[in-house]
């Protein structure tokens, strides 16, 4: 009898740790294969956006005219603001990364908190421009028209246009079809904006389970994958800055 239960425990299968799921054998075979499907998850938002960068490039390259108009209506101030704002939300998901992997719980938390609070900064600002321009009738499509041509219109714009009256100008911008213009604008930064939304939703589980200890230096995958979409959602606002914003 001794002899048998000496030779079950021989054979016995070693420990499984509790984060590794059943189908994986080891936890560094479950980490690349999730950064794997990260990679290939990122692949395709960037194939996503890169037909909205080539829609813009046509658009601009026929109709450099709007471009330049409408441009006057982006606050490059806010914009700016809000670049920063990305690029310090991405020292603090890399450094999330780094506290997890050195077991640094409270480090992990209070990075991934800045992170939040950092994108929420970033939505805040991002619905103050919207409301102005839905406010005053900058808008997608057809809808686009200035509520008040007087008041509404940026000076730089009319400075544009010297010689001109502010109606003048404004019925302009409507036969320059200056509301595709803000079709593109809406399209590109409301979907950029979904996808900061989104990193914030996954922040919070993040958090969640940072504050249960969940992570440790064997265990990390799921911070550096967010981390890894942040960047990319980071990256796409670098383009977009300067595409929308700086035209002028």
């Amino acid at each position: 009898m001794s002899s048998t239960t000496s030779h079950d425990s021989t054979h016995a299968l070693p420990a499984r740790p509790k984060e590794l799921a059943m189908h994986f054998d080891t936890l560094h075979q479950q980490y690349q294969s999730a950064k794997l499907g990260m990679w290939l998850f990122l692949a395709q938002e960037i194939l996503f956006f890169a037909g909205l960068f080539c829609a813009y490039a046509v658009y601009r390259g026929n109709h450099p005219e709007m471009f330049h108009d409408a441009h006057f209506f982006l606050d490059t101030k806010l914009g700016a603001i809000n670049t920063v704002v990305l690029l310090c939300s991405s020292l603090t998901a890399a450094w999330s990364v780094r506290c997890a992997q050195l077991e640094q719980r409270k480090g992990l938390i209070a990075t991934i908190v800045l992170t939040i609070l950092a994108a929420c900064t970033f939505m805040v600002i991002k619905y103050f421009e919207y409301s102005h321009k839905v406010h005053i009738g900058a808008v997608w499509g057809e809808s686009f028209g200035i509520v008040d041509a007087a008041h509404n219109l940026p000076q730089s714009l009319l400075d544009a246009y010297p010689g001109k009256s502010a109606e003048e100008v404004a019925a302009l911008l409507k036969q320059n079809n200056t509301g595709t213009f803000f079709s593109i604008y809406f399209c590109m930064t409301g979907l950029h904006g979904i996808h900061v939304l989104i990193g914030i939703g996954v922040y919070l589980w993040l958090l969640s389970r940072a504050v249960k200890g969940h992570f440790n230096r064997k265990y990390y995958a799921a911070v550096d994958n967010v981390a890894l979409y942040w960047h990319i959602v980071d990256i796409i606002w670098i383009f977009l800055f300067p595409l929308l914003y700086l035209i002028g």
